[in-house]
């Protein structure tokens, strides 16, 4: 020590930072390259592959632009000092990168210390000089970016090792790799692209479902999501204890079917996302019309598919089983106990960020409900960094088996039937005005729908959607809509009834109930092409898209279409075809949809399929010649000769076993 350090213009940088903390309350600062020793191989090791994990986690990251002065602490002209921050050489630094976009927050000062902004007012400048989408500036998933896009952010950046043009993207890609000084950037990128293939791989095998795309689904079948239809809750005291305690790390949101517990957790999910960023936020959606994501291991595997893909670093507790055995861990006879495992780790794992965990819908989850809730049960008690949230129906049977958590918390919507009628309310206001806009209503029309609707809607979102629906239809004048809308009996059972008969009243009657009979006992939801295949029409009447199309909204409200799928408008109107609801007008439907029972109809359905399949497979159906073709090479022709029969070949044999009844055997 010859005490010339304070001379050199890396002291002034270490001064700025540890002033710059105190007078933030921060009791403690460090600076990287004065905190790694870089002649210890083992400290470089583990410091490159964690230094990521260090800025994400810091409450602050300060940026000394020595480049960058300002002549006045007085001048709040951006212009002087702008074009000399576009040019800095911090943006042109490689290992800069990861403060810039790791940190929760960045801080920027001039040569003189004087705050020229953070990382969210100076935004569109970083933008513009970097190349990096704002979406990554402001936090988002980086895992939501491409490898490609991630790997260019890199390259007008420049290193004094050429490897760490590779190194420094550990982070960015939340991969930890061993450093190997010499290999060169060629070998050192070709690493870490292979360790990220690995990876994408792996996931790709985990995915039964991106549950973020089946948000979107819901939220745009329903209309969009309505902010003051849902806020109520953030106030809630039982969500307010769930959200701010210590001890309840489980909240049951149980409800009636209708009520908007599925919006409701839409609406909780996107408040997280906003107050949390920093938090994983992982959700499924059990919907049990669709045997893809009707099943507990599903769920398992949509739940660990976001948590891994919001923090990859995590999908090294899924590795170790899936590199034994690819992708049979997640479908084999031992997939539960395997994912069961995994999620687990994970949940214990020391780096795991405070996370959420929401599962809407137990009640459709037809496949191991008593292993999930015993899941749920226990694993809600492993971590105190781990909150949940379930959904469901009032079942006595989920209500006994959540109870043995021994910290939860309980929201029922009929207990707050006055906060969800104040939602629903807002919801009639809204779907009102785009009828009045649709329709022409006069003032005194809109009022007379609004006063109707708003009392008898009993709290209940989805019997106002179907009504609302029904004015909507094109047949429906205005001059006839009061006369139609006293035709609404209030009550959802109620409602369906009265949409059967007009249903049995129809012309399309006879197809209608076929249709109805065959959507009802599917394993997925279905394409208008795959059901041409199914439904057994008339002579004389046309089996195109275009008119099984038209017979579809000809099944009341029963169904709807989305992207020519053909999709249950609620569960509980499926129930209702299944006899399971209570008025004697359930097991009517039932009668008159199933003369004679769900074992005739699997049976038509297996047979319809047979006789599809045989008119349309064929040798070589996409012309690849070879058998041994490249599955993932493989394009599906604009015109696709399996498009009709597509579910029948995948389904025609459980339908086959579902037809034969105990009697039979």
């Amino acid at each position: 020590m010859d005490g010339t350090g304070k001379n050199k213009a890396g002291y002034a940088k270490i001064r700025f930072c540890g002033d710059q903390a105190w007078r933030d309350g921060l009791r403690f600062f460090w600076v990287d390259t004065c905190c790694i020793d870089k002649s210890n191989s083992v400290e470089l090791q583990e410091a490159i592959n964690l230094m990521f994990r260090w800025y994400r986690n810091a409450a602050k990251c300060y940026t000394y632009l020595v480049d960058v002065s300002i002549p006045s602490p007085d001048v709040d002209d951006k212009s002087i000092w702008e074009p000399a921050f576009r040019a800095s050489r911090w943006f042109t630094r490689g290992w800069t990168l990861q403060e810039l976009i790791a940190p929760t927050s960045v801080e920027f000062f001039s040569r003189e210390k004087i705050r020229l902004g953070d990382r969210k007012s100076l935004e569109k400048i970083i933008h513009s000089v970097t190349g990096i989408p704002l979406e990554a500036l402001r936090g988002g998933l980086l895992s939501d970016f491409s490898v490609h896009d991630r790997m260019s952010w890199i390259e007008k950046r420049n290193t004094e090792r050429e490897e760490d043009m590779a190194y420094s993207l550990f982070g960015i890609f939340d991969v930890q790799l061993p450093l190997l000084y010499g290999e060169g950037k060629e070998k050192a990128l070709k690493r870490l692209r292979e360790k990220t293939g690995e990876h994408d791989g792996c996931l790709a095998d985990l995915r039964v479902t991106d549950p973020r795309h089946d948000k979107k689904r819901i939220e745009t079948a329903k209309g969009g999501l309505l902010k003051d239809s849902y806020r109520w809750v953030l106030s809630n005291a039982q969500f307010q204890q769930w959200h701010n305690g210590e001890d309840n790390r489980l909240l049951w949101i149980k409800g009636d079917p209708g009520k908007g517990k599925t919006m409701l957790l839409c609406g909780i999910i996107d408040e997280l996302k906003i107050s949390a960023p920093s938090c994983l936020l992982s959700f499924f959606f059990c919907q049990a019309t669709d045997s893809r994501i009707n099943n507990a291991t599903a769920v398992l595997r949509g739940l660990i598919y976001l948590l891994v893909s919001q923090q990859p670093a995590l999908i090294s507790h899924v590795r170790q089983q899936y590199d034994l055995a690819g992708r049979s861990t997640f479908e084999g006879t031992n997939a539960w106990v395997i994912l069961w495992e995994i999620l687990a780790a994970i949940l214990q794992d020391p780096a795991l960020r405070t996370t959420y965990l929401i599962i809407d819908a137990l009640d459709e989850c037809l496949t191991d409900l008593t292993r999930l809730l015993s899941l749920v049960a226990q694993m809600s008690c492993i971590s105190s960094r781990v909150k949940w949230i379930v959904s469901s129906r009032n079942w006595p049977e989920i209500e006994e088996q959540l109870a043995m958590a021994a910290q939860n918390a309980r929201l029922s919507l009929e207990l707050n039937a006055e906060s969800v009628a104040t939602a629903v309310g807002i919801y009639i206001d809204y779907k009102v005005l785009y009828l009045s806009h649709l329709k022409q209503y006069d003032r005194k029309t809109e009022n007379a729908v609004r006063d109707y609707l708003s009392c008898n809607a009993n709290g209940t979102f989805l019997w106002v959607a179907l009504a609302c629906q029904a004015l909507a239809d094109p047949k429906v004048r205005k001059r006839h809509t009061l006369a139609k809308l006293r035709t609404f009996p209030p009550g959802l059972d109620s409602l369906y009834a009265q949409m059967m008969e007009q249903i049995g009243q129809s012309e399309d009657a006879d197809l209608c109930k076929q249709i109805l009979a065959i959507t009802t006992i599917i394993r997925r939801p279905i394409s208008l092409r795959e059901l041409t295949a199914l439904v057994e029409m008339p002579d004389g009447i046309s089996d195109d898209v275009e008119s099984m199309e038209d017979i579809v909204k000809g099944c009341g409200s029963f169904l709807t279409l989305r992207e020519q799928i053909v999709y249950f408008v609620h569960q509980s109107a499926k129930d209702f075809l299944l006899g399971k609801a209570a008025p004697q007008a359930s097991q009517e439907a039932f009668n008159w949809i199933f003369p004679l029972g769900l074992e005739d109809a699997n049976h038509f359905i297996f047979s319809r399929s047979l006789s599809a399949m045989s008119t349309v497979l064929r040798r070589d159906m996409y012309g690849l010649e070879e058998p041994g073709f490249p599955i993932d090479e493989v394009q599906t022709p604009t015109s696709d000769p399996l498009s009709t029969v597509r579910y029948s070949c995948v389904f025609w044999v459980d339908h086959l076993r579902d037809s034969i009844s105990d009697n039979n055997t």
